[in-house]
């Protein structure tokens, strides 16, 4: 009798973007700082660990303080703070997922389902990458990758590129509609923002 053959299931890894300068945000360490009484890299980590195998942290400064988490610490692979891309090549370096699923620490309105929609779009469509589009621009960091463009990704920092967006058009992308809800995709750049996104929700749960 003919058997099927067994589907080995994708590991899936989660990659949080901790490991910039944040200069607008004073050189403060952005996953550290506080929103809402927790530190902005908690809504990562929560939106993240639901839907993965494991959950990385790529982070470049303050290493003791990210192992309170009790994740791995991912750091890039030189010291001069290249790039996003940096941090996704240390995780694909360190582990031996099949995909990738990338958020920036900075949004802390990010949920577990959007980034299982980011996974669904990038196993139905079986694009190279599944990017989030908020119905006018790319969110690029915010995408679920195969591992199998490691070596792209490589060569790409090898040559002196650095930007995201430059890399991810040169692949096979799916965009991920956010349209309905693009609020979600809302990064912290300054105190200032960090501030009045606050009062926003502040005020929401007021009205509720």
């Amino acid at each position: 009798m003919n058997s099927k053959p067994i589907t080995k299931p994708k590991k899936i890894v989660g990659v949080i973007l901790a490991g910039g300068r944040a200069t607008r945000m004073a050189h403060q360490d952005k996953g550290l700082v506080n929103y809402n009484g927790r530190p902005l890299i908690h809504y990562a980590i929560t939106a993240l660990a639901p839907v993965v195998d494991q959950v990385l942290i790529n982070a470049n400064r303050n290493i003791e303080r990210y192992q309170h988490f009790g994740l791995p610490i991912v750091t890039d692979q030189t010291d001069s703070f290249e790039s996003p891309l940096a941090g996704v090549l240390a995780a694909m370096t360190f582990s031996d997922a099949d995909v990738f699923a990338v958020i920036p620490c900075d949004c802390p309105l990010i949920k577990t389902q959007h980034v299982q929609k980011l996974l669904l779009t990038h196993t139905e469509t079986n694009a190279d990458i599944a990017v989030a589009f908020d119905g006018s621009r790319l969110h690029c960091v915010f995408f679920a990758v195969s591992t199998r463009l490691k070596q792209s990704l490589q060569g790409y920092l090898a040559s002196g590129q650095r930007k995201v967006g430059g890399w991810l058009m040169s692949q096979r992308i799916r965009q991920v509609d956010f349209s309905n809800e693009p609020e979600i995709l809302t990064n912290i750049n300054t105190m200032d923002e960090l501030s009045q996104l606050e009062a926003q929700h502040k005020t929401a749960l007021e009205h509720q």
